[in-house]
């Protein structure tokens, strides 16, 4: 049986910040629906995602800015860091791993620039939204067998 991640909740502490803030990344707005004052849900979702994030008030009770490593495929690193810094928003330099793998937590270990050999899954850039629930883009050209 097929599994598709469909919707990834994002906790953050004010709700019209965060929806500004997605929008301003250039992601479509797919739902804004509240009932009462206690429950409110928001969904966008990424240009050519499948898959969405919702936050919202009385969706998650996980603290705002708890989440970290939210991965975004992208083709071009330099060119999606590029866009999302001209839309203001701060995001890191690119970066690879110093050990040629898969990025660690933080910013240890990152290397400036994109990966040497500029090998599939291997140059990163970051950046949080003002709650500080952490990003990645990732450049991926290629996939691996199977995906």
């Amino acid at each position: 049986m097929d599994m598709k991640l469909e919707v990834v909740v994002v906790p953050v502490a004010d709700v019209d910040r965060a929806k500004n803030f997605y929008e301003k990344l250039g992601w479509r707005l797919d739902a804004d629906f509240a009932n009462g004052q206690d429950f409110r849900v928001v969904q966008l979702t990424p240009p050519g995602s499948p898959a969405s994030v919702i936050f919202g008030t009385g969706v998650t009770s996980a603290a705002p800015g708890s989440v970290e490593g939210l991965h975004l495929a992208v083709s071009d690193i330099e060119a999606a860091r590029a866009e999302i810094a001209d839309r203001g928003i701060e995001v890191s330099e690119v970066f690879h791993d110093a050990d040629g793998v898969f990025h660690r937590a933080g910013t240890e270990g990152r290397v400036p620039g994109p990966d040497p050999e500029r090998r599939t899954y291997a140059s990163f850039a970051s950046f949080s939204d003002p709650d500080g629930n952490g990003w990645v883009l990732q450049e991926i050209t290629t996939r691996l067998p199977g995906r």
